[in-house]
């Protein structure tokens, strides 16, 4: 544990990460990929806490913008997010890696609930804890959810993994010229209006002084070296 610069984190990933090269669903052999690395952190005594989005199943701003209504939307999207922690616990404890998944929804035969103080004893008893179905409540991104379980179980920081490197000036997948930054202060991020997050997920981890990791998922061994505090990515702070 010395050689790491964090005891405690929370990884959140996109639903769409667990795709592959597929248009929807969940591919096994990412879901396989992520479980490994998963592991080798868990491996160094890390205490793991992991969000996964739902956006490979259904996506409820999605939905309510082609005229669903937007609560159900949201809570259709919250039970995908549970399908993809269903998937991901089972990958990881194939591993032999113990596990905890906890709902913001009950569901008992499925997942404990949600209490603050289970979910940190889950952890310092090394287990790695999956949370699922967001904050509970409609009209909440998965970002919002997972700043908001980083800062109940005081985490060191909050790392975000996605499909580019870090935090650009603009949008890389639209923008050739765009630039990577790899240092951003919260007032920056926000008087640039850098796409680091939704609002409501920022503003927690600005006001509790979360520090931000964005990295990109695709690398293998990338969750690692943020742990390892090598210079990946970009860091909000």
């Amino acid at each position: 544990m010395g050689e790491l610069a964090f005891r405690r984190v929370l990884l959140k990933l996109s639903g769409e990460s667990l795709m592959g090269r597929q248009d929807f669903g969940i591919d096994p052999a990412v879901v396989g990929s992520i479980a490994s690395e998963v592991a080798e952190v868990h491996a160094l005594g890390v205490e793991l806490a992991l969000v996964v989005g739902g956006g490979n199943i259904f996506r409820g701003l999605s939905a309510s913008e082609q005229g669903k209504d937007r609560v159900a939307a949201d809570h259709m999207g919250m039970l995908a997010t549970v399908l993809n922690a269903l998937a991901l616990q089972d990958a990881i404890e194939k591993l032999d890696v113990p596990t905890r998944l906890l709902s913001a929804i009950e569901m008992r035969e499925i997942a404990e609930p949600f209490i603050k103080r289970r979910a940190v004893r889950h952890l310092e008893r090394k287990r790695v804890v999956l949370f699922a179905a967001g904050t509970g409540n409609p009209y909440f991104t998965t970002d919002t959810a997972a700043a908001l379980r980083a800062t109940e179980i005081g985490a060191d920081a909050f790392l975000k993994a996605t499909r580019v490197d870090g935090v650009y000036t603009a949008d890389p997948e639209r923008d050739p010229d765009a630039k990577l930054l790899a240092q951003v202060t919260y007032q920056e991020a926000l008087e640039k209006r850098l796409r680091v997050m939704d609002a409501t997920a920022f503003s927690l981890c600005m006001e509790n002084h979360m520090p931000i990791h964005v990295f990109n998922l695709g690398g293998k061994g990338n969750i690692l070296r943020v742990l390892r505090g090598e210079q990946i990515g970009s860091v909000v702070r």
